[in-house]
């Protein structure tokens, strides 16, 4: 086996063409650039790359694209769900052969399982794939894993290396690590759940695959620096501007659409995705834009819109810093004494 998977793993957006297929030469562009911001790994087919609205030869596709791309200098986790056990080995069998470190597999959808059939369902494919598997935790889309399940797989099948958990919650990832680091201190503890990458690791968890580093690759591959070598306080405050960002992508717009939009001010032609929308929201793109066009350039990764951008309002640690600063000020020339 390769070594533990861990770090900031970016999944991949796809770039469209006008008639809604693959842009290639595009893609393979966006790929370079993460790789070249610093991402430390590339998870195409997950639910940021749209992989329920494409078809398994697209998935095939895109999987083989990124692999090529990567050339060994980064690891691919190729997000390999299928409708059933069989396509989902198949699928497993052609990527470890393109060459992907490990499969992300999410848990059965569409049907609400019981945990007894979600283990039978993962333990199927742990015994018949070639590859490492990292369980795909999103119960708001798929039955969830809970943690007994998650142990049980963890400790019967060393073929299963890690898990994507996009839940969100910190206490559920703190037994997670609680109940399997101690056994398999080799397992990966990843989130998908990018406004609480901070805290996550403050716990012991080993990285992120998060959609935002489609847009900020560098802030969030920072973020995963300044919390490696824990320097919390200054994580929080970054954690705090990559919130605001994902926030704006994630609730003003259908996802991923809003994730599309960032990447398109990063200067690439992602296209539209898969999903029709609505005049109303279509017209929705425009005020986005602008708002993140002011939040990127305020991070010095863009331009300024040519239309500006309204006064920002300070924040605590802004005004602390101000008032520090003029105090500081007024001591050097005296006037602070004077006044006493």
């Amino acid at each position: 086996m390769a070594g533990k998977i861990e770090g900031i793993l970016t999944p991949t957006l796809v770039a469209l063409d006008a008639s809604g297929q693959i842009n290639e030469a595009e893609y393979r562009r966006f790929l370079n650039w993460l790789i070249d911001s610093g991402v430390h790994g590339l998870y195409p087919n997950g639910s940021t790359g749209e992989f329920t609205r494409l078809t398994a030869e697209e998935r095939r596709r895109i999987a083989k694209i990124t692999c090529e791309e990567a050339r060994g200098r980064v690891p691919v986790l190729a997000g390999a769900a299928e409708a059933n056990t069989r396509e989902t080995i198949r699928a497993c069998e052609t990527y470890h052969e393109y060459g992907a470190r490990a499969v992300a597999i999410v848990s059965p959808i569409y049907y609400r399982l019981a945990p007894d059939s979600v283990y039978a369902y993962f333990a199927e494919i742990a015994q018949n794939v070639p590859i490492d598997v990292t369980l795909y935790n999103i119960p708001l889309f798929a039955s969830p894993i809970d943690l007994a399940t998650i142990t049980r797989l963890a400790n019967d099948y060393p073929r299963i290396v890690g898990i994507k958990d996009s839940s969100g919650d910190v206490a559920f990832m703190m037994r997670m690590i609680a109940a399997i680091r101690p056994s398999r201190p080799d397992f990966s503890f990843l989130t998908g759940w990018d406004v609480v990458l901070t805290p996550m690791m403050m716990t012991g968890c080993d990285g992120g695959t998060n959609a935002t580093s489609n847009v900020v690759p560098e802030l969030t591959r920072k973020l995963y620096d300044l919390n490696r070598t824990g320097r919390f306080d200054e994580a929080m405050k970054l954690q705090y501007r990559i919130q605001e960002l994902f926030d704006h992508m994630l609730f003003q717009y259908e996802f991923p659409d809003g994730f599309r939009l960032g990447a398109e001010l990063r200067g690439f032609k992602m296209g539209r995705g898969r999903q029709p929308l609505t005049p109303k929201q279509e017209a929705a793109k425009k005020s986005l834009g602008g708002i993140l066009g002011c939040l990127l350039s305020s991070n010095d990764l863009i331009a300024p819109p040519a239309a500006g951008c309204a006064p920002k309002s300070i924040g605590r640690d802004d005004l602390e810093a101000i008032v520090s600063k003029v105090l500081n000020e007024l001591e050097r020339k005296g006037d602070l004494w004077k006044t006493r």
